[in-house]
């Protein structure tokens, strides 16, 4: 039997990851008013890698490196040991999946992970898929603790977790673009790339969720899962995002994007945690 806390944090998680999950589909959706020029869409391609880097860069250290610090000082701990190897783990743990799980990133004509059958169009949909699972995570982490701390440190977090929830979710959009629009350039259906990316997405709420349904068990560990969350996060901007936004010509839009994608994530989360 679920407890009233619990309850309460699975309703949070349920409405931010929706939301996160909606704004994917919003994006996908431009794919439904746009053709299937190769070379048209690129610039905001670019553009929108960017703004996602960016608001993962920030969230990383403002939603997560930082009350993952907290956290473990109010339980008695060394601040920097769980913030530093939650990092590394999670950065391990992406790098296992990279290694394993067949994907392919945009602009790439070699798959990577292990070798599969898959097409090109399930390829490049597990890439986006597999970078939304951390993403998914932290916004449950900061959704279970906000509903285990009680006073102005519980109301502290649930306003982190919803700044964290608008972040992704304004970068989803864009993020949900840049799944679709590369879909259809390979020749898939407006229709057909507009779902694929819209599902790329659903990752979010299950393992939102799911986090929530565990935080009972995983609570004495919050800190070291928060600085997960962030190494997998921080290991895909590198990996991915930001090589790839600035492929090609006008690889400045990339950089501005990844500017203007920090500057939005960091007022959010100061302002609203």
């Amino acid at each position: 039997m679920l407890d009233a806390s619990t309850l309460q944090a699975l309703a949070w998680a349920a409405m931010g990851c929706g939301f996160t999950w909606l704004m994917t589909t919003a994006g996908s959706a431009v794919v439904l008013f746009t053709g299937k020029d190769p070379e048209k869409g690129k610039l905001t391609h670019h553009i929108f890698l960017g703004f996602a880097a960016g608001v993962m860069i920030a969230a990383s250290v403002w939603s997560l490196l930082n009350p993952a610090i907290e956290q473990a000082e109010e339980l008695g701990q060394i601040g920097w040991i769980p913030a530093a190897g939650g990092f590394l783990l999670g950065v391990a743990f992406l790098i296992a999946l990279d290694s394993l799980l067949p994907h392919l990133h945009a602009g790439s004509s070699e798959p990577e992970g292990l070798p599969s059958s898959w097409k090109r169009t399930t390829l490049l949909v597990s890439a986006v898929t597999l970078h939304n699972i951390p993403e998914g995570m932290s916004v449950g982490l900061l959704f279970a603790m906000a509903s285990q701390t009680a006073g102005a440190a519980g109301d502290a977090y649930l306003g982190m977790a919803f700044a964290l929830a608008i972040g992704i979710g304004l970068q989803n959009f864009p993020e949900g673009a840049a799944i679709s629009l590369p879909l259809r350039r390979e020749g898939m259906g407006r229709v057909k790339a507009f779902i694929a990316g819209s599902l790329s997405g659903i990752v979010e709420p299950i393992f939102g969720m799911l986090v929530v349904l565990a935080s009972g068990w995983i609570s004495p560990f919050m800190p070291w899962l928060l600085a997960f969350a962030a190494g997998a996060m921080v290991y895909v901007v590198v990996e991915e995002l930001i090589p790839e936004a600035h492929l090609g010509e006008h690889s400045n839009v990339g950089t501005l994007g990844v500017i203007a994608g920090f500057v939005i994530m960091m007022v959010l989360d100061v302002a609203l945690g």
